[in-house]
């Protein structure tokens, strides 16, 4: 498995300065879509200015206007680029083609999409499939989340983001999940090094 590290709502500066503490142990660091919000594009190019050989990604949540966005990211220096399951088809094909010729992933994130747009959505063949469950989600817990949609994605590349703890990375091995992507857990602890290494320790290779 992979060890994504998100990084949100700090500002642009600090985010670097969490980048340089845990580089050593992340395989994909997460602009967070509030830092996109905040910065746009300039967070992309200063972090890739700073961080050349690290992967990037852009969590975008494109909803709409496909092709300008996914191409001002990857110009921008992103790897990753996200869209929302919820969007429509032919956004999402149209982010599918971006990427392409940008040689670059794109991630369909899975939040708020039932089972019937799931099932329209695993013609993408090419996709990262995020289960993400909402910070503002209250009543689903991470296990049922996962329980009730990981048989459903048919092998997919997959991702999970949402409470992610080292108490629920054994469950997240089980059902054999490809990046398992964390935030204020490293992010807000007192030692980001150390948590994170702490974190792809437990996740392994």
């Amino acid at each position: 498995m992979k060890l994504q590290l998100a990084i949100d709502r700090v500002p642009l500066e600090k985010a670097i300065q969490i980048i340089h503490h845990t580089k050593d142990f992340v395989d994909i660091f997460e602009i967070g879509t509030s830092l996109i919000k905040d910065y746009g594009m300039h967070a992309v190019r200063k972090i890739r200015e700073n961080f050349p050989d690290i992967t990037i990604l852009a969590d975008l949540k494109t909803i709409d206007e496909a092709e300008y966005e996914f191409e001002a990211v990857y110009q921008a220096g992103a790897d990753i680029a996200t869209v929302m399951g919820a969007a429509a088809l032919n956004t999402i094909a149209i982010c599918e083609e971006v990427s392409k010729k940008f040689k670059k992933d794109y991630v369909i994130d899975l939040l708020e999409v039932n089972d019937a747009k799931l099932e329209q959505l695993l013609r993408f063949e090419t996709a990262i499939f995020a289960i993400h469950l909402a910070m503002d989600q209250t009543s689903l817990s991470l296990e049922s989340l996962l329980e009730t949609t990981i048989g459903k994605l048919k092998a997919k590349r997959t991702a999970i983001a949402g409470g992610i703890s080292l108490q629920t990375i054994p469950l997240i091995k089980t059902n054999g999940i490809d990046i398992v992507i964390v935030g204020g857990s490293i992010t807000k602890s007192k030692d980001p090094s150390a948590s994170a290494r702490k974190m792809k320790e437990a996740i392994g290779d």
